[in-house]
């Protein structure tokens, strides 16, 4: 064949995109399971440190999910352990927020502290420019957060972003999200000055009101469909 021709150039193209095409698929298949351990890795990270629990002189990150995340498990409205065969693990929160609250899947991560029995709930929401989302370890009382963490996709670094750091997420340490009279009010994020009566509260982002706002409306929208199982917890706890 004559490698000046025009069909000559088009199957040599043809033939080095399928070969290329081949040797990318066998890299990708080869490197996904360590992907996909980087991902869950990443997400257990994400739920210890919401219990305050960090790796230290190269811990792993898996063992150290194993020795504190003692039970997992799905609850329904109601506040019942759900009888289902999906592993809490996997479930996709995002795509669950979008539910009516009574069709969601509710995980619940059951972690041991120095500081006693945690329960860590996942949450999810909007920032100004993408999806926020984080986990909430409540005290044993169902009540009283522990310790938060939250991350973003691409909020405003220096302003937005600033959910993702210590000294904005340390604020809800302490924090209840039930009122004295026992209503669920969640935890609200608002800016000096505006501070509630009527409910806990943490100051806002300074520079980073929607995301802010964001956070607000992801724990209240997140949090809400628990609330019988946090009572619940309550009650266990003052028996």
């Amino acid at each position: 064949m004559n490698r000046q021709s025009n069909t000559y150039t088009i199957i040599y193209s043809i033939v080095l995109v399928l070969v290329v095409g081949v040797v990318l698929s066998v890299v990708y298949q080869a490197l996904r399971p360590m992907q996909v351990e980087n991902i869950n890795n990443d997400t257990k990270r994400q739920i210890l440190a919401a219990a305050r629990i960090v790796p230290e002189n190269g811990e792993s990150i898996a063992e150290l999910f194993t020795q504190h995340i003692k039970d997992s498990y799905l609850v329904d409205m109601a506040g019942n352990k759900a009888d289902s065969s999906v592993d809490a693990f996997s479930v996709n929160v995002a795509a669950e927020s979008k539910k009516p609250a009574s069709e969601r899947l509710l995980p619940v991560f059951e972690c041991t502290t120095d500081n006693g029995l945690k329960y860590i709930i996942p949450v999810y929401g909007a920032g100004l420019w993408g999806p926020i989302w984080g986990y909430i370890a409540f005290d044993d009382n169902g009540d009283t957060i522990f310790g938060a963490y939250f991350a973003h996709q691409g909020e405003t670094p220096g302003l937005g972003a600033e959910i993702e750091k210590p000294a904005f997420r340390s604020q809800f340490d302490g924090k209840d999200v039930f009122s004295a009279n026992g209503d669920f009010t969640s935890v609200a994020v608002v800016k000096v000055g505006k501070e509630p009566q009527d409910k806990a509260w943490v100051h806002a982002v300074s520079g980073g009101t929607i995301t802010s706002q964001g956070v607000q409306k992801m724990l209240f929208d997140s949090l809400e469909p628990y609330t019988t199982f946090l009572k619940n917890l309550s009650s266990k706890a003052n028996q």
